[in-house]
């Protein structure tokens, strides 16, 4: 990230990476390609994390009751209207998207890919315990193909928040997925959640600082929705917990970005949520003004993304 780009962002945005990396615009065409997870069916678990939503996280992917082309078709559309002239990254997203015998992956992720021109790459979205070998030497092939990106899903470090959550693996099952990913040259997207369940900021920031000690490309921050017809969303009715205001979760996503190095992509700050479904925080559906808020607190401040990394810190 160079200076100019610094002075229009305090951090290394995804809309700057794909400019420096593709020299165009670029969006992500979000698909539903109809797996489960293995937190679901025994193999992790039963029940999925408690704050799933019953979508698998893809409530803004494509109907899967489409083929994924007419997915691919119908979102694309949709956000041409936003960006009448971009690419696209193929962003395969709900559930577990390596759940699946590698010739099902290659099936489904060959067909988008070789679908038109205009498609420069593959996000692939999954779990850490669903990277097999034979699935991550696929992926290896794959990423000689096209541009691979594999986000895998953190969350917390913190292992008592991860049964509360109902996760399903260990910390070490993620850093052994990331280490495997990473030795075939695999760019690594994190997703980490804000809010959790009791969780203090100071535990948030303690997943971060965890996080930058490995070799990974990109995280995603998110903020902790709590979603109708999920398992979090019936116990909050029941038994409330304390929610995130929106000064706290700015003030952690600014601590938590200082520590996060200058190369390391931000790829969200903040997630998405469908209005009628969701519990709380309410504050968040107004993603614009969280997202406004944490540039006017950056400059407030004077600080930006890297500003607090300690390189001696890292395990690579």
């Amino acid at each position: 990230m160079n200076s100019s780009e610094l002075n229009k962002k305090r951090y290394y945005t995804l809309s700057n990476y794909y400019k420096f990396r593709f020299h165009e615009k670029v969006f992500k065409v979000s698909l539903n390609a109809n797996f489960t997870c293995p937190n679901k069916t025994g193999k992790s678990g039963f029940g999925g994390c408690t704050y799933c939503s019953p979508l698998g996280s893809g409530d803004f992917a494509g109907n899967k009751q489409d083929d994924l082309l007419t997915q691919f078709d119908v979102v694309k559309e949709m956000m041409h209207k936003k960006w009448p002239k971009a690419k696209y990254i193929a962003y395969f997203q709900a559930n577990t998207n390596t759940y699946a015998p590698v010739e099902v992956l290659k099936e489904k992720y060959e067909r988008v890919l070789n679908y038109c021109d205009d498609i420069v790459g593959l996000s692939i979205s999954t779990r850490p315990d669903c990277l097999e070998d034979d699935i991550v030497d696929y992926l290896c092939e794959l990423n000689k193909k096209t541009n691979l990106f594999v986000e895998v899903g953190l969350q917390t470090i913190h292992e008592e928040s991860a049964k509360l959550i109902n996760r399903g693996h260990n910390l070490q099952v993620f850093i052994d997925a990331v280490n495997k990913l990473r030795n075939k040259n695999i760019e690594v997207i994190v997703h980490i959640i804000n809010g959790l369940p009791y969780e203090t900021q100071e535990m948030m920031l303690e997943t971060v600082k965890e996080l930058v000690k490995l070799d990974i490309q990109g995280i995603k921050i998110h903020l902790l929705h709590v979603i109708k017809n999920t398992r979090m969303g019936r116990d909050f009715i029941k038994n409330p917990f304390p929610l995130m205001t929106k000064d706290e979760y700015v003030d952690t996503v600014i601590k938590q970005l200082e520590l996060i190095p200058k190369n390391v992509v931000i790829h969200r700050l903040t997630g998405d949520a469908v209005r009628e479904d969701l519990i709380g925080p309410m504050w968040s559906l107004k993603k614009w003004e969280v997202l406004n808020s944490i540039d006017d607190e950056f400059k407030k401040r004077d600080t930006y993304q890297g500003r607090l990394y300690d390189e001696s810190r890292t395990s690579n």
